[in-house]
């Protein structure tokens, strides 16, 4: 066998998640719905073995680490405090011409300027030193020169809560949650005084954030409604620096852990900092366009609580038990993107292979996230006697693990389907089966088989797998 190169690219992704059951565009039979999409049933299983396995090790294995799941509505004045409603806002440029909206950080980066943090006067002073160059600043879509200036848009979706007499009215205006950090500052105090956490802690949450993407792009790499894995760990001042150490090794650890390879992870350190935040550095993934952002690690100091306890008026500070000293906590998070993170796995499992001069596709998981553990067959789904045996050890092997029962064309095919999908083991009922009470196990990586006793089948399995 031998690995074909250059295969990933983007729309061989987008094509097996579709083709598979991974992830479908929302409304489809409407013409779809932008930069929203649906989890189909393998996609599902891939989403929550992968927040699992997050929360496994951010809150299970410590001791350190409590769980929340807090509303996606919340007090209006919460947008306040965080800056969301003055700053949350990506400037964006319009073509008179197509009529096409479009990104200005994005525009500029052919020209290598990086504008992430930029509000639009700063990018239309970038945009006039380009002119003042002789440089053609034009739309990427159809080439006209006919464009606005950038604008600031605000990324928070707004809505409305009460009744739908005065539902316009701004006394009943709220905001879609842009990122789920918020309820985890709005819960600090409720859980310090219900448990027995001490500083330093942290807060995990896994939940839906909204944002008003206007260009949405990478297909779910950045959309409008996704989900965030956050832990916000509060702490004092003079820990910061070996607590971020400490959580940057365990945030790296954990995808090569995983199965991501090192060399497609990299550190990218900001260098242009939130007004909050003291460092940040994101750890990079090598999608198939480029290395891009996965998951974010950022000091943020005693901004969010500060300004919490300023706008709430409910004190937020810590008394230390043993010194009675009282401060506001700093805090460090670890942010990433569910969504973002489930297309970085399956870039990294999508293999080709060639085999006998035809191509094979695998998703090669790790097993522990491989939405479906075991496939069991009948060699032939004509024969009662042998469906009837394949049945029952599907039934008794999917009381522990997701399985799936699949009697559908030849083996081959079978076993290029569940290849597709990333099954590690596919198990086989023939007729030696009913003689001799075993099956043919195959493995998905290698495509050896090896014939296992029934009887051993399950300890076989769970030796195996995990």
């Amino acid at each position: 066998m031998k690995n074909t190169k250059n295969y990933k690219t983007l729309e061989k992704i987008v094509s097996l998640c579709k083709r598979r059951g991974f992830v479908f565009p929302s409304s489809e039979i409407y013409g779809g719905f932008a930069a929203v999409y649906d989890y189909g049933p393998y996609g599902i299983e891939l989403k929550n073995n992968l927040a699992r396995a997050w929360w496994k090790e951010i809150v299970q294995k410590r001791e350190d680490v409590v769980g929340l799941d807090s509303g996606i509505f919340m007090h209006p004045t919460t947008w306040k405090a965080s800056g969301h409603l003055d700053g949350f806002d990506d400037p964006q440029i319009d073509c008179k011409d197509c009529k096409v909206r479009i990104r200005a950080d994005h525009m500029l980066e052919e020209f290598h300027i990086n504008a992430d943090k930029m509000k639009a006067e700063d990018i239309n002073k970038e945009i006039e030193k380009l002119k003042e160059k002789n440089i053609e600043f034009k739309c990427k879509n159809c080439g006209s020169k006919n464009l606005t200036p950038a604008k600031n848009f605000s990324l928070i979706v707004k809505s409305n809560l009460g009744s739908p007499t005065d539902a316009l009215s701004e006394d009943n205006v709220v905001y879609l949650r842009p990122e789920t950090c918020g309820g985890i500052y709005l819960n600090y105090k409720n859980i310090l005084d219900s448990t027995r956490v001490k500083i330093p802690f942290g807060i995990a949450q896994i939940g839906k954030a909204f944002r008003n993407e206007i260009v949405a792009r990478q297909f779910i790499f950045r959309t409008r409604e996704f989900e965030q894995m956050e832990m916000q760990y509060f702490l004092r001042p003079s820990m910061m620096q070996e607590k971020y150490n400490e959580w940057k090794k365990i945030r790296w650890d954990w995808y090569i852990t995983y199965g991501i390879k090192e060399e497609n992870l990299k550190w990218l350190k900001h260098e242009k900092l939130a007004h909050y935040a003291a460092e940040a550095y994101d750890i990079e993934y090598n999608f198939p366009w480029d290395f891009d952002e996965l998951e974010g690690i950022h000091q943020r100091g005693d901004w969010d609580l500060s300004q919490h306890q300023k706008f709430s008026g409910a004190k937020l500070d810590y008394t230390d038990p043993i010194t009675n000293e009282k401060y506001i906590p700093h805090i460090m998070e670890t942010s990433v993107g569910l969504n973002r993170m489930l297309l970085a796995f399956m870039c990294e499992a999508y293999t080709e292979e060639n085999v006998n001069g035809e191509i094979r596709i695998i998703l090669k998981f790790d097993k522990r996230l491989a939405p479906i553990k075991i496939a069991v067959f009948p060699l032939l789904k004509n024969k009662p006697e042998l469906v009837k045996k394949a049945r029952e050890i599907y039934d008794n092997l999917k009381e522990e693990y997701m399985c799936e029962f699949d009697d559908n064309g030849n083996i081959g095919k079978r076993y290029r389907r569940q290849d597709e999908i990333g099954t590690p083991y596919c198990v086989t009922v023939d007729f030696d089966s009913l003689e001799k009470n075993d099956v043919t196990i195959r493995d998905r990586d290698t495509m050896k088989q090896e014939r296992i006793k029934i009887e051993k089948l399950g300890k076989w399995i769970k030796e195996n797998l995990f």
